[in-house]
């Protein structure tokens, strides 16, 4: 009998079991699982990692996962900045689409000012307030 398992960390092997499932179907009806990673990573002159973006790319849609960025460099556009970045990647690799979600205490104001459309807008109790897609 099959059972459920909490997993401390996802390995290479374990992701590769988890998405086979998904694979088998998505061939079986024409379309390859293979999503493209697509990280980008915001450094300062040191090196230092003080923000980035993680995301993939597959059948023509990019979705991002995190955008994170220091506060002292958000202000200064470096989040708008990441995100073009990550536009013009996707456009390159032929998407025609982008999904982001997030919550509204964390970034609707940017996205939203970036030209972003909202499609989804879920209301959820504290701490997140809103999640938004």
């Amino acid at each position: 009998m099959p059972c459920i398992d909490h997993l401390p960390k996802l390995s290479d092997d374990d992701r590769a079991a988890i998405l086979a499932p998904l694979d088998s179907f998505s061939r079986n009806r024409g379309y390859t699982w293979q999503p493209s990673p697509l990280v980008l990573v915001l450094r300062t002159d040191d090196g230092s990692i003080v923000g980035g973006l993680i995301g993939e790319t597959l059948w023509g849609w990019l979705r991002i996962d995190i955008l994170a960025v220091a506060e002292e460099f958000w202000v200064s556009g470096w989040g708008r900045k990441i995100i073009e970045e990550a536009e013009r990647t996707a456009i390159a690799a032929g998407c025609h689409s982008a999904w982001v979600d997030t919550f509204s205490f964390q970034s609707r104001g940017s996205t939203c000012g970036w030209g972003i459309a909202c499609s989804g807008n879920c209301p959820i109790t504290r701490p997140a307030r809103h999640a938004i897609s």
